[in-house]
């Protein structure tokens, strides 16, 4: 087959079946092996590599993130895909309505705070821009459609029971890069303002620098994806952009199994693109 070669109809329909397959285990934590799937897979494409088929799973990933909907991590998105691909990913949800039911649930399932979390292995670095990677475009085009989206990050976002969860193990996380530093005193200040002053400040806890300048941080928690779209409310928006110097958004992901952080400081439209109508910040 020659590099470039446009997926037929069906093997682009195979590929969605069996990854929303697996997106549909990973919601449900039920066990599964991306190379046990991917091996049986590529036995049903026309001589596809490897990276052909990774590369697919990501521009599949864009398609969901585009609907509002979580993705298997490991798979991070890659836009530019093909029209055909979207259509036959929204096409599969559409007839299966399990996966909404597994999508719903996923979101709003409690949490609780995490124990024995590695701090010295906690913090990562922020997702990076987009270097625009994505499979060859061929004869189709992404055109304008009129995509059903799903409320699946609004739901996660007001899960109480996972913020404050992500609040608790960030305040844990604070106290521990202070007094590692040899700044008892200071980790003694730390203050969940979400809880002692309301959440109407812009921020979740009053922290510190090391040099005893006030940090402003703001907790945002999901136990999907590092690149899953966060939501801020105006206050916060507004806040971040005036106290560039002091606020920190901490951004916790994988929550419910290997926890991780990390932080985007000062403006958060300096890091994210943002939905004006709904301050949904993405990793483009």
């Amino acid at each position: 087959m020659a590099t470039g070669e446009d997926w037929s109809k069906f093997e682009i329909e195979a590929t969605v079946a069996d990854y929303m397959r697996m997106l549909t285990l990973e919601l449900s934590g039920q066990k599964y092996s991306k190379t046990e799937h991917r091996r049986a897979l590529l036995r049903l494409l026309d001589g596809r590599s490897d990276g052909a088929v990774e590369l697919k799973h990501q521009n599949i990933s864009a398609v969901l993130r585009d609907l509002d909907c979580h993705w298997i991590p490991g798979y991070k998105p890659r836009g530019n895909y093909q029209r055909a691909l979207a259509e036959c990913v929204e096409s599969w949800i559409s007839v299966h309505p399990e996966f909404d039911l597994v999508s719903q649930a996923a979101a709003e399932q409690p949490a609780v705070v995490p124990s024995a979390v590695d701090f010295d292995r906690f913090v990562v670095q922020a997702p990076s821009a987009s270097q625009g990677i994505a499979e060859p475009a061929g004869t189709y085009r992404v055109q304008a459609r009129s995509a059903v989206k799903r409320d699946y990050l609004a739901r996660e976002s007001r899960n109480t029971a996972l913020g404050k969860a992500g609040e608790q193990l960030a305040l844990a996380y604070e106290e521990f890069r202070l007094r590692v530093a040899g700044k008892k005193k200071l980790a003694e200040r730390i203050e969940h303002v979400s809880e002692t002053r309301g959440d109407g400040l812009g921020f979740d806890i009053l922290s510190f620098e090391l040099n005893g300048k006030e940090r402003f941080v703001e907790v945002k928690t999901t136990a999907f994806a590092k690149e899953t779209p966060f939501f801020a409310s105006r206050n916060e928006v507004d806040f971040a952009r005036e106290m560039t110097d002091q606020f920190h958004l901490y951004r916790l992901f994988d929550f419910r199994k290997t926890p991780k952080l990390f932080a985007l400081q000062g403006d958060i439209a300096s890091h994210c693109v943002l939905d004006p109508a709904s301050y949904l910040c993405r990793f483009q």
